[in-house]
């Protein structure tokens, strides 16, 4: 399989840019691309996926044990030509300082994947040199085996800085995007802005592709892909694959401008435990799909659409109907802001939400990040008591006012940046958490949201057949 990451020295080179203008490009030259995101990261995949016209999945070695790791990407790269899997932050930042674990250096040791460095060259020349040996001389086990020269002045500016490093660390510039406002993609405080949001974004995606197309050397980046060795050997079990004996349910999966934090495999390991996925709009919905036996509520940004979802007061008024008559219901960060009582938003003004758990979520100035180690406190229709698993946190928002008598989800674990702490929430059918969770990490957890759906009874209109 010939692959290739996209990695740079920071967060802000614009992997995500030159990763979808490569997936465009080659898909416009007629290759498969399998697109891959490295990290805990819901809105470049939405990126991908319009440049590559493919689902983009998420490669973890953090959360994912390595085994699950290659299994994913084996599946997921059948048929495909190639395979673009965009990196995270910096190319050797993962889950700490002292080591790079969760890292793109990660995956691209565990993949044998050769890796093409972004760099910003704003304000630069011969200096971009340097920072290509450092990066090239800094784990040998890593291969830097091409550059990608970003923000840069002109074409004279660009052959001067391919000059510089290709003559000072033989690594070959394999192209170059200009500094043009037309590839600059807006962010706001979680990052960049999903494609499930208004926007101009398929166009951004054919301005990007043009620009690659213009001044890149593609069949260099196909040759560095082609250069990767072969894989290592994968499980040969399909992860993925309806298991017909497991019953049969309908899921009711939030999905819209406001929800849309979820992972592509954890829908996918649903539908092959014997899920049926519907999709529906808490922002649009009136009702709750018909003959559904559980919700999914993702993670997302309800704080920017608080007011439009405090006014669709019929189907907040389904999600306490559904609570009442014990559908299971799982909510992840976004979602557990929707079952509060109400959000408090950026501005201080509440709106009020569905109510089923006690307090208010309030956004405030400070960004909650990172890796998690969660243990499970109580046996529910999702886990069994003393469970381990790992996850993922980010987010601004807290939640206030809390009862001390509602049942906590998790211990979250120790780490060097965390202190031990309680959190989420197991109320009954109810669980929900800040913590995001990645289904391959612990697949049974599929089979039990699919067993649970199906004991359930099927929601009506008016509430249960």
């Amino acid at each position: 399989m010939k692959r290739l990451i996209i990695a740079a020295p920071q967060s802000g080179s614009g992997k995500t840019t030159v990763a979808a203008g490569l997936m465009a490009a080659l898909t416009a030259h007629g290759l498969r691309v399998a697109p891959f995101k490295v990290g805990p990261d819901y809105i470049d995949p939405t990126y991908h996926r319009l440049a590559a016209q493919q689902p983009s999945h998420n490669l973890d070695p953090w959360l994912l044990p390595p085994d699950r790791v290659m299994a994913s990407f084996g599946q997921r790269t059948q048929g495909a030509d190639i395979a673009i899997i965009e990196g995270m932050m910096g190319l050797f930042d993962g889950l700490s300082g002292a080591d790079d674990s969760g890292s793109a250096a990660h995956i691209a040791r565990l993949l044998g994947a050769p890796v093409l460095l972004v760099v910003d060259v704003n304000a630069m020349a011969r200096s971009a040199a340097a920072i290509i040996r450092g990066f090239r001389d800094f784990d040998p086990r890593v291969r830097i085996a091409g550059v990608v020269l970003n923000r840069v002045g002109g074409a004279g500016h660009a052959k001067m800085v391919q000059e510089a490093i290709e003559s000072e660390t033989g690594v070959p510039v394999v192209g170059y995007l200009a500094q043009d406002d037309a590839f600059h993609l807006p962010e706001r405080h979680l990052g960049l802005i999903p494609t499930a949001e208004p926007g101009s974004w398929q166009a951004w995606v054919k301005q990007v592709q043009a620009g690659v197309q213009r001044t890149f050397n593609l069949a260099t980046v196909v040759e560095i892909a082609a250069s990767a060795g072969p894989l290592r050997s994968t499980p040969a079990a399909d992860l993925f694959t309806r298991q017909q004996t497991l019953p049969r349910a309908k899921i009711a999966v939030a999905d819209d401008a406001a929800f849309n934090f979820i992972y592509a495999d954890n829908l996918d390991l649903l539908q092959a435990a014997g899920a049926e996925i519907v999709r529906f709009s808490p922002l649009h919905a009136v009702t709750l799909p018909a003959g559904v036996g559980a919700i999914y509520l993702c993670g997302g940004f309800p704080e920017l659409y608080a007011a439009q979802l405090a006014a669709n007061h019929a189907l907040l008024a389904d999600l306490r109907r559904a609570q009442a008559l014990s559908i299971p219901i799982y909510a992840e960060c976004g979602g557990l802001m929707l079952l509060t009582e109400a959000i408090i938003d950026h501005a201080g003004v509440q709106h009020r939400m569905a109510g089923l758990l006690p307090g208010r979520s309030v956004m405030t100035p400070h960004l909650t990040i990172g890796y998690r180690t969660v243990r499970t406190l109580h046996d529910s229709w999702l886990w069994r008591k003393d469970e381990v698993m790992r996850g993922h946190e980010f987010h601004y928002s807290i939640w206030q006012d809390r009862p001390v008598t509602t049942p906590y989800a998790y211990h979250l674990q120790a780490d060097a940046y965390h202190p031990a702490q309680l959190e989420g929430a197991c109320v009954g059918n109810v669980f929900a958490s800040y913590t995001h969770l990645h289904f391959l990490a612990q697949p049974e957890l599929a089979e039990r949201f699919v067993i649970a759906a199906s004991r359930s009874t099927p929601w009506t209109s008016g509430g249960a057949s």
